[in-house]
C-alpha cells in the first residue's frame, strides 16, 4: 500500500535518488531541485514505507493557472499506477482553476497525458530557454 502525501516530508538526498533514478539532469543539482521543490505550489508525493517512488509538482497563480512540471515515478515502481493516480489527485485539486497544463519533455508520454484528459492545445508549441550546463 503506498502513502500519497501533500507534506513535503522528502529530504534533499531522497528527491535527488528519485530524479537521477529516471536519469533526470536536474537530479544533478540537488540543492537547487529540493529548494525549488520546497518553495513550489504542490507536491504530491508517493511513499513505499520511507522509500520515495514518485513525485508530481504543480505552480500555480491560485486562481486561474496550474502547471503540472514533473510527474516521475522510480523505474522499480512504473506500471503499477502511481503516474495516474497522481494526475488523478492533481486534477481533482485543480478542477476549479480555468487551466491545468502539462508540457510534456517527451513526445513519446503525450498518449499517457491524453489516456488521462489532456488534449493537445490547438496551435500551441513549447518552447523555453536553457540557463545551464548541460555536461553538469
Amino acid at each position: 500500500m503506498f502513502k500519497y502525501t501533500e507534506e513535503k516530508i522528502f529530504t534533499q538526498e531522497q528527491v535527488q535518488q528519485l530524479f537521477l533514478s529516471v536519469n533526470w539532469v536536474s537530479g544533478n543539482y540537488p540543492k537547487r531541485l529540493y529548494k525549488a521543490l520546497m518553495n513550489s505550489s504542490t507536491v504530491l508525493t508517493v511513499w513505499d514505507d520511507d522509500f520515495l517512488v514518485g513525485l508530481i509538482r504543480v505552480l500555480d497563480d491560485t486562481e486561474m493557472l496550474a502547471q503540472i512540471h514533473y510527474v516521475l515515478v522510480h523505474p522499480d515502481y512504473q506500471g503499477k499506477g502511481i503516474a495516474s493516480k497522481m494526475l488523478e489527485y492533481i486534477k481533482e485539486k485543480y478542477k476549479d482553476f480555468m487551466y491545468l497544463e502539462v508540457m510534456p519533455e517527451d513526445k513519446k508520454n503525450m498518449s499517457f497525458y491524453r489516456k488521462n484528459g489532456f488534449t493537445l492545445m490547438e496551435n500551441g508549441i513549447a518552447m523555453q530557454i536553457c540557463n545551464y550546463n548541460h555536461e553538469g
